[in-house]
């Protein structure tokens, strides 16, 4: 018996966990934490329900992404990805680069996610939900705190 097959359909099922702005740690499984959260959090919770999804199409995957995945170093001058730079060591690990990295990820993997499933009714988009969106996910670093402090009067409001 599957984890999920109790449940007996899902429609959608948006994956918006994220952190931002983490200072450098491993996860259990000795993975980068800001890839760990962002990113395989999210496969693997779609992976466990895609039986579920299928069994209840028509559904849908709604992945958040952000528009900064578009800053990030994993892909070379050839569009090549070099997935070593996931779970980079402490000294060259940049706060803002990691969360960039895992939203890029998100993007593949909506894209992905939608080649396999949506013959079976399943569809997967990645989205992003505008510009400096003001939320608490900044609270790990004061420099952040105060850059979303000043910007509030121009973002755009949960």
């Amino acid at each position: 018996m599957r984890l999920f097959s109790v449940y007996r359909s899902l429609h959608v099922l948006v994956c918006n966990a994220a952190v931002f702005a983490l200072p450098w740690s491993l996860t259990k499984d000795g993975l980068e934490t800001t890839f760990q959260v962002n990113h395989l959090g999210h496969f693997y919770l779609v992976q466990l329900l895609q039986d579920v999804l299928c069994r209840s199409a028509p559904a849908r995957v709604v992945v958040v992404s952000s528009e900064s995945h578009r800053f990030t170093d994993i892909n070379d001058s050839s569009g090549k990805l070099d997935f070593s730079r996931l779970s980079p060591s402490k000294n060259d690990y940049w706060a803002m680069l990691a969360y960039n990295r895992s939203k890029l990820c998100n993007i593949l993997f909506s894209s992905e996610l939608h080649r396999r499933l949506s013959p079976r009714g399943v569809t997967s988009n990645a989205v992003h939900p505008g510009n400096m969106m003001y939320s608490s996910l900044h609270r790990g670093w004061w420099v952040y705190t105060l850059l979303f402090t000043l910007a509030r009067p121009f973002t755009k409001s949960m």
